[in-house]
């Protein structure tokens, strides 16, 4: 692990909000009182009716509840929008930038208003009303944040379902929240391809028992899409029979505002579920104190609206802070390798926030792409997704920032709903590769396979002992699940599923999933949804399918496949195989190696070695431990001998 450390620079330490010492006051007023603290910190977004109880929260084996702020009425829209609008009306929230560099668009917090207005008002005339479910699978156009808004000033509940999942995916999305109307549009485009999501969508429903009621298509491209009359309109149509003003549903803060479904190890999504009052209270802080937001700063994250940085880092929290942040259609790599950074120098990004994956991609193609643009308007630099190598980090702070702009490397999920351990950029010294202090109110611990909590420099499993407003509520529709999940393992502590190290100096080092499910790209995707696709396959009679390192994706993806009897395996195969599962699940899913196993390691009850598959992935099998309990002891040894990702051996 590196240990170079980097020192905050003096203009930080002046410029931010917090340096050191106002980080170390803050946090431990956090964790010592969290009612006085949040109480307070409650106040940052407008509230209809004030709320008098700030926190309400177990974590008890059976009893686990989560409520914050709970008596307190307010409407997310309302604060994103409505409460900027006699100060900011004028200043652009959102920068559109297309995946076609000649496209761009700036849109006012006023003329958000009106095009939020106007969407809600499309959904009020096809019956939309709290509480309902509305689906969305649109590509990164700010048609995306106007009908999250819409949904929030309606109080009806999203579930954003990403633009690169197949008809599948979006399938079992819609069932599960019982959604009766799609947002779409009629193609995406990414990197100059077209990507067929109303044809996806008409696959997808066509799966769904009883269909949907309502598909709102948003015209992309103009290409050719089939239209269902009764059931599918335009949005532009629609949206030019109303007004441009729509009322904002007062929300208790504990009413649902998303459902945001993710890979779980049993192969069926989750419906990950956020309220309204405390996430949005924590996601409007975490941006103001992460990224040291002042107001006139550009801000770009980089992230699809489809995973919940974009929920929490394009959305809400930074429109709720009266932020300008921008949105990208595209890929980091076209038209050329210096996109993102072209993309910097043409809005004058002052914060930049992006993901290993793409950092690690960008780095292969050298120096000169990034060399060639100015990037001089930067100030801050920020990591998502996963945990980044300390060579990727070192190349990101070298190259991309000149030696001159932090980096805050984030770690959170999905579940937590915004950055739990993080630099704070006015006070924290960085060590590469590690994300370094938990942010206020976290109170992160080490404890090891029996719970037992570790003191000091340690290594083991990433528990957080209290709640905090930003955590998830349930899992949609099964509460049972989110309590078996997150909180059997550990009794009274939320367990995270990734394994950690606490240094000497008390800082962080994520060492990634502990559980079966992999990173893929800072993508998390279940190891059971993959091996279900394969096992789909009429061919394949079984499937193991493990994380194995991978230079670019941070996780790559490994099947074993056990065919049926007499097939046999060849290259051919292999290829139908990965074509399958991006066929079932998406191209993020695609298996990256395939070995063929005539036998798969198993214990004498059946249950598979996944331990075992593991080392093998990662070229790592000198020491597999005892495999005495295996039924088949001899499979290992073919295993080994046939595996996909021998090292080169050394000249």
């Amino acid at each position: 692990m590196s240990e170079k450390i980097y020192d905050v620079p003096t203009a930080w330490a002046q410029r931010a909000f917090l340096d050191d010492h106002g980080y170390r006051a803050k946090y431990e007023a956090s964790v010592h009182d969290p009612e006085a603290f949040w109480g307070e910190e409650g106040k940052r977004i407008d509230w209809f009716e004030p709320y008098t109880v700030v926190k309400n929260t177990s974590f008890a084996p059976g009893a686990v509840s989560i409520k914050w702020f709970e008596d307190g009425v307010t409407n997310v829209a309302w604060n994103c929008i409505d409460r900027h609008l006699e100060t900011r009306g004028d200043q652009v929230a959102i920068i559109w930038e297309g995946d076609d560099p000649s496209q761009s668009r700036k849109i006012t917090y006023q003329e958000l208003h009106d095009e939020v207005c106007r969407f809600a008002n499309v959904l009020r005339n096809r019956n939309v009303e709290k509480g309902d479910r509305v689906t969305i699978y649109l590509p990164m156009i700010p048609e995306a944040a106007f009908a999250m808004l819409a949904c929030a000033r309606l109080g009806a509940v999203h579930s954003i379902v990403f633009a690169g999942f197949s008809p599948d995916s979006l399938a079992s999305r819609i069932r599960d929240c019982d959604s009766k109307v799609i947002i779409t549009a009629d193609e995406g485009l990414r990197g100059g391809r077209k990507v067929p999501l109303k044809a996806n969508v008409d696959a997808a429903i066509a799966k769904v028992e009883g269909g949907v009621d309502h598909v709102i298509v948003v015209k992309r491209t103009g290409g050719a899409v089939e239209m269902e009359p009764g059931r599918d309109v335009w949005y532009h149509a629609a949206a030019d029979l109303v007004t441009s003003e729509c009322p904002a549903t007062p929300m208790n803060a504990e009413d649902p505002l998303f459902i945001l479904y993710t890979s779980g190890s049993t192969g069926t999504p989750k419906g990950v579920l956020h309220t309204t009052g405390g996430y949005l209270v924590y996601a409007a802080m975490t941006h103001q104190y992460v990224f040291d937001y002042h107001d006139g700063d550009i801000y770009w994250c980089t992230a699809d609206v489809g995973w919940v940085t974009g929920h929490s880092y394009i959305v809400y929290g930074p429109l709720a802070n009266g932020a300008t942040t921008l949105m990208f259609e595209g890929v980091p790599n076209y038209p050329t390798n210096s996109r993102f950074w072209e993309v910097i120098d043409k809005h004058q990004v002052n914060i930049f926030y992006t993901a290993p994956t793409a950092i690690r991609a960008l780095m292969q193609a050298g120096d000169e792409p990034v060399r060639k643009t100015s990037r001089a308007s930067l100030r801050l630099l920020g990591s998502v997704g996963e945990p980044i190598n300390p060579e990727a980090w070192e190349w990101y702070h070298r190259v991309v920032g000149d030696d001159r702009c932090p980096i805050v490397d984030t770690w959170w999920q999905t579940e937590t709903g915004g950055i739990l351990i993080t630099p704070l950029p006015g006070a924290t010294r960085l060590k590469p590769g590690s994300a370094t202090q938990p942010f206020f109110g976290i109170v992160p611990q080490v404890v090891d396979a029996e719970g037992k909590v570790l003191e000091g420099a340690s290594e083991g499993n990433l528990v957080i002992a209290d709640s905090w407003p930003g955590q998830m509520r349930t899992v949609y529709g099964d509460h049972e699940r989110f309590m078996q999940t997150y909180f059997s393992a550990y009794p009274n502590k939320y367990f995270t599923g990734d394994g950690c190290r606490r240094d000497d100096d008390g800082y962080y080092w994520i060492t990634g999933r502990v559980d079966d499910v992999i990173n893929v790209s800072g993508h998390r995707m279940g190891t059971a949804e993959v091996e279900s696709a394969l096992v789909a396959h009429p061919k394949v009679s079984e499937a193991a399918v493990v994380g194995y390192p991978h230079d670019i994706k941070g996780q790559g993806i490994y099947a074993y496949v056990t065919l049926m009897s007499g097939v046999e395996p060849s290259e051919e195969l292999r290829k139908e195989l990965v074509a399958w599962v991006r066929r079932e699940i998406g191209p993020i899913a695609s298996p990256d190696l395939v070995q063929f196993a005539p036998g798969l390691p198993k214990t004498r009850s059946g249950k598979i070695m996944r331990r075992i598959l593991r080392k093998i992935a990662e070229d790592e099998f000198g020491n597999l431990g005892d495999t005495s309990t295996l039924a088949d002891p001899g499979v290992v040894n073919d295993l080994i001998s046939q595996r996909q990702n021998k090292k080169p051996a050394a000249a």
